[in-house]
């Protein structure tokens, strides 16, 4: 059994339209990595310098990583990860 990632519309060109794909369990950081050597330019998108960027929320079963190990987060099989951009604007 694998991690399930959910890729937000934004980042799905860079994933051949795919809303879901698989990645290895391990730290949030290094599942980032694995997913970027599958699908270039994903991990520059999501992270710099080894942190998750400020502007992208990554939700594990539907827990925010803030509020538990950030990047060292660990995910394991049969996991859900989801990405979301944040979204800023309006009046």
């Amino acid at each position: 059994m694998a991690v399930k990632v959910r890729i937000p519309t934004p980042l799905q060109r860079l994933t051949q339209g795919k809303e879901d794909v698989e990645g290895a369990p391990g730290t949030i950081i290094n599942l980032v990595t694995e997913l970027d050597k599958s699908f270039p330019g994903i991990g520059e998108r999501i992270s710099e310098g080894g942190k998750i960027r400020r502007f992208v929320n990554i939700y594990i079963n539907e827990e925010d990583i803030r509020f538990l190990q950030a990047e060292a987060t660990v995910v394991k099989d049969g996991d859900e990860v989801s990405i979301v951009p944040a979204i800023a604007g309006g009046r």
